[in-house]
């Protein structure tokens, strides 16, 4: 890639701006050495590694890469049997921490969690952590070695402690001493040559017994090592001389370790520097707003509401640029400070950014298309080093990119042909043009010329472009407009900063009339050019807003819709709820007529009476569980009277009407044994035939002979909980009382007593029950009741 245009296009301060987002120094170096690539399959893999890590970012946040420093010297150094320092070491072992955290990083949250270009970064690194915790055990910091490395080093650091403690004890004997007292200068112990020392006085240099180790600047105080604690002294060196041996075996095998995972620790190297790099551009990303450009090979370029990245993000006016596809050169005109500069400038910095992976600040879908090179000629290049004119540095740029130019490479020009004679000037910018266009070489070039204004109105595969300025403010838009030239309005800018009239006047009598007439015309194209633009961006926003209320209104019946299943079923609740109460009333009405049923012939009809009740609640509840939906859509009937028999649709039932409709259009329905107010929207005619009454069985001796025949003499209650079984035996002395059955048996097994004691105890409160024994020898003991019943 053309390193010229690399600069000229700002592209080294977008890598400055990545190089600040990389935390490790070879993913720095890996960023600033950032490049765009011609290869399209390079560009879709780099530009999905960038989009990938950017939603992670969004996700989870950025991976740690904290402690990731420079290893390769280490590694180095251990592969060749070095040894390597405590703070070598330490580097290495948070590099491990490192690799051990990004790998947590990756850990999915659930299955549909894929990332098909960075997942395989992450599966690839090694784990570590044998070696990392074996540092993070032995060193404490980068001067510290830990106590309990070894065996060896604990021991030593004991005695030292231990010699320590006797040489302060025996110094402070010498300091509280009286025959000394004089002859210290202080009464403290200090420190010279790694030697325990006390202050002598100089005149007593002779009198006290000792070696002198160092002198105070004055001379008058010499620090003397009593003769007591020489010996003493000399064990202390003797220890530290074994302390470093010990922590020098330490770091020996420490440095093994790493030695023996140098392939994996390289290895992770290289996943950690390739992921710090690619995370840099997603955050990278972030910052800008920027989104991933869709690319092809046909030269197509179309970017929508591009913003340029080193503009301030609150003041940066988005455009759109299209280029490629109806027509290969862009020609841009309009005053000086309208944005041209930016327009071509946005438009090659995109293209670098794209190719080297980086996502763009601008809206989705916005298409690039892949160059082998671009080139740039932008800006005043004058140098007077080399007494090389505006117009000849602009030639010799433009010479060089003739020369190098490919069928394939994206060309910039910045006022093509100014710094000379305009006539010259505008002929020598056509035929440049011209020799790009019979190429079909992608072109964008600013101007001032009228004439380069013509060539583009009249030559098939060149349109004209304009950056959009306001009169009235003397202000710039910044907005570009595809399609119509623009103008240079120094006549209009002149007015409006003062400039007198007769000057203007005068001015102006200097242009052609073919001039001002085409002046006049680009006004027009301008105006109407605006006018289609505002027209078509209320239609969108029309369109948006339409495509809103549609989406509303589906919230709003799939919102109905749930309200309507939930009072269905609240309906179906309720009316489950009153089945319930009302089987329990029922119960409690058939145990009143057990109680009054004397006589055979009333337990017979009793038991009839019960089974039809049954059978009816039994019926109800399959209704219920069923959860039949309603047909709302009827008509209430009217004109209600007691004995009209009707269908309650909130209840699924027939009943039959018992009281006039009152004030709130309620009835008093009677189904089966249940009688309940119901509002008459609730209810409909039930037109079919009253079904015949079946006539009452004549023989209770067979009815209670029947339901004998199907009950047992005993019940199993074995295994079951004290309030099960008791609700189970209620239930069976019930249906053998109305069978006749004079003696049953209750099987409950010993166990720890506790059936059996609960048992007894419900036998005590049955109405049914004249007494009950526990079981004898052959029939179960103690193990079952024998209960006999009235």
């Amino acid at each position: 890639m053309n390193e010229k245009a690399l600069h000229t296009l700002e592209y080294d301060k977008i890598i400055e701006k990545l190089v600040g987002y990389a935390v490790s120094p070879m993913a720095k170096e890996r960023a600033a050495a950032l490049r765009p690539s011609a290869a399209m399959s390079d560009i879709i893999i780099w530009q999905e590694e960038t989009t990938e890590a950017t939603t992670m970012v969004l996700k989870k946040g950025t991976p740690s890469f904290g402690g990731f420093r420079e290893i390769r010297p280490q590694l180095k150094r251990a592969s060749m049997a070095g040894i390597l320092s405590i703070a070598e070491l330490m580097s290495v072992g948070e590099f491990a921490y490192v690799c051990r955290k990004v790998k947590n990083y990756a850990r999915k949250e659930n299955k549909d969690e894929v990332y098909a270009r960075l997942d395989e970064y992450f599966d690839l690194i090694t784990p570590l952590d044998k070696l990392e915790n074996e540092i993070s055990r032995c060193i404490l910091s980068e001067t510290e070695v830990a106590d309990d490395a070894s065996a060896g080093l604990r021991s030593v650091r004991r005695e030292i402690k231990a010699s320590n403690e006797r040489v302060k004890d025996h110094l402070n004997g010498v300091i509280n001493s009286s025959a000394y007292r004089n002859m210290l200068q202080d009464f403290v112990i200090t420190i010279r040559n790694d030697r325990y020392c006390v202050p002598v006085k100089a005149e007593y240099r002779s009198s006290f017994p000792g070696m002198i180790h160092d002198q105070s600047n004055t001379g008058s105080t010499l620090f003397m090592e009593p003769l007591s604690v020489i010996q003493l002294n000399n064990k202390i060196k003797e220890l530290q001389a074994k302390e470093k041996e010990e922590i020098e075996k330490i770091l020996i095998a420490l440095s093994d370790m790493v030695t023996a995972n140098a392939f994996a620790i390289e290895g992770n190297l290289e996943l950690l520097t390739q992921l710090d790099f690619i995370f840099a551009k997603a955050n990278l990303s972030l910052a800008m707003d920027g989104t991933q450009p869709l690319f092809n090979t046909k030269g197509y370029i179309n970017i929508h509401k591009g913003r340029h990245p080193l503009l301030d993000p609150k003041k940066v006016v988005p455009t759109d640029i299209y280029l490629g596809k109806d027509f290969t050169t862009l020609m841009i005109t309009g005053p000086n400070t309208g944005g041209k500069t930016v327009a071509l400038k946005t438009l090659g910095l995109f293209t670098l950014m794209g190719q080297a992976g980086l996502h763009i600040p601008a809206f989705d879908n916005s298409q690039l298309a892949v160059f082998d090179n671009v080139f740039a000629s932008i800006g005043d290049e004058q140098s007077i080093e080399q007494s090389l004119s505006t117009f000849s540095a602009h030639m010799t740029n433009i010479v060089k990119i003739m020369d190098e130019v490919t069928d394939d490479s994206l060309v910039l020009f910045d006022e093509l042909g100014a710094g000379t004679d305009p006539t010259e000037g505008a002929a020598l910018a056509v035929a440049i043009i011209q020799a790009l266009l019979d190429r079909k070489i992608r072109t964008a070039v600013t101007t001032h010329y009228s004439e380069l204004k013509v060539f583009a109105l009249t030559t098939e595969g060149v349109e004209n472009a304009c950056c959009e300025f306001d009169v009235e403010t003397l202000r710039p838009t910044y907005r570009l407009l595809i399609g119509i030239p623009g103008k240079s309005n120094a006549f209009a800018i002149s007015k409006r900063l003062g400039l007198q009239e007769y000057i203007l006047s005068a001015a102006k009598e200097f242009i052609s009339r073919d001039e001002a007439r085409f002046e006049d015309v680009i006004t027009d194209l301008e105006i109407s050019k605006k006018s289609v633009k505002f027209e078509q961006e209320r239609a969108e926003e029309y369109r948006r807003e339409a495509e809103e209320l549609k989406k509303e209104v589906e919230r709003q019946k799939e919102k109905t819709r749930e309200q309507k299943e939930k009072i269905l079923a609240k309906a179906r609740e309720d009316a489950k709820q009153l089945y319930v109460q009302a089987k329990e009333e029922a119960d409690r009405i058939i145990k009143e007529m057990n109680k009054q049923a004397k006589e055979a012939n009333n337990r017979t009809k009793a038991l009839e009476q019960r089974q039809k009740l049954n059978e009816k609640l039994s019926s109800m509840q399959q209704d219920f569980l069923k959860s039949k939906k309603v047909k709302p859509n009827h008509k209430a009937p009217e004109n209600l009277k007691p004995g009209d028999r009707v269908y309650v649709i909130s209840f699924d039932q027939n009943g039959e009407v018992l009281t006039a409709p009152d004030k709130n259009k309620e009835v008093m329905v009677q189904m089966g044994i249940m009688k309940m107010k119901v509002p008459m929207a609730e209810l409909m005619l039930d037109d079919t035939p009253r079904p015949k009454e079946k006539q009452k069985r004549q023989q209770p001796t067979k009815a209670k002979f029947s339901k004998s025949q199907f009950i047992s003499a005993e019940i199993d209650c074995r295994g079951q909980l004290v309030d099960e079984a008791i609700a189970n035996i209620d239930k069976y002395i019930d249906d053998a009382y109305l069978s006749g059955l004079k003696q049953v048996v209750i099987i409950h097994g010993k166990g720890t007593g506790a059936l059996r004691a609960g048992v007894q105890n419900y036998l005590k409160m049955n109405s049914h029950v004249k007494s009950y024994r526990p079981g004898t020898f052959g029939e179960g003991e103690a193990g079952v009741t024998v209960v006999e019943l009235k």
